[in-house]
């Protein structure tokens, strides 16, 4: 391998290393990053299962089985729109022009702001999994389909955290980011499997449902945390992963540099 291109590799990850530091010190300073990710899915969670739950038949043997992985995608999800807030509020503070000045590998900035937000989103879905088998949540396969089953929300969360992130560099306003970024995701994440069966929904709105790729993700964590093959959905649910991960950093490419 030439020598130029082992310094730049080493130039980028040493680069990338910085930024991820750089952005998980936001949550060692203001403590209130760490209650933001944590509380709202933590809410989610109990208020569906206790308020919700006894009213809506699922084929699971309890509702906190049922919703637990839709609600874990869903939080994985909206960590994806907190890159693209963050990456917003850094453009509106002129960080972003400091950081085009600077002799650094151009991917570092999004590399490293994703890096951070998936260990964050790792340590998220360890305290909800925690807080499930407290009410009742179990897992019914292997370790492997266990693992496999919150993986499936942190690998679908990836490309649509960079294509949230792109809009950030993009819209470059922390007030259009929130209405852009509502706007989104809530019809996305209800109008899906996460919460309801699809069955239950009116028949004009579950080919809707079913052609949700957040139906997909959530249909193959669920699957997955029951221990029974989630078929072709997998198949389709990675398709939609390549797909994203490609339109993201097309995107970043033509929004930040």
């Amino acid at each position: 391998m030439d020598a130029s291109l082992l310094t730049r590799i080493r130039w980028g990850v040493s680069d990338t290393l910085v930024m991820v530091g750089r952005n998980l010190l936001r949550y060692v300073r203001l403590p209130e990053n760490i209650v933001n990710i944590t509380v709202s899915p933590i809410m989610f969670l109990l208020l569906f299962t206790y308020v919700l739950g006894g009213a809506i038949r699922t084929s699971t043997p309890d509702y906190v089985t049922f919703v637990l992985p839709g609600i874990l995608v869903q939080t994985l999800l909206f960590g994806g729109f907190g890159t693209a807030l963050g990456l917003a509020q850094d453009v509106q503070s002129g960080l972003f022009d400091r950081y085009r000045s600077l002799p650094m590998a151009r991917s570092a900035v999004i590399v490293g702001r994703l890096v951070a937000d998936l260990l964050a989103n790792i340590f998220v879905a360890v305290l909800m999994i925690a807080i499930g088998t407290l009410i009742g949540f179990r897992f019914g396969g292997s370790v492997l389909q266990s693992l496999g089953s919150p993986a499936m929300g942190i690998l679908f969360a990836l490309p649509a955290a960079a294509i949230f992130a792109a809009v950030g560099l993009t819209v470059r306003s922390v007030e259009a980011v929130n209405v852009i970024g509502f706007t989104l995701i809530f019809p996305i994440t209800f109008v899906s499997s996460a919460f309801v069966p699809v069955e239950s929904m009116p028949r004009w709105l579950q080919p809707v449902a079913e052609a949700n790729p957040f139906t997909l993700a959530v249909n193959v964590s669920r699957a997955l945390a029951l221990g029974e093959d989630p078929g072709g959905d997998l198949v389709r649910v990675l398709a939609w992963i390549v797909a994203l991960a490609a339109h993201g950093a097309e995107k970043y490419k033509a929004g930040f540099w």
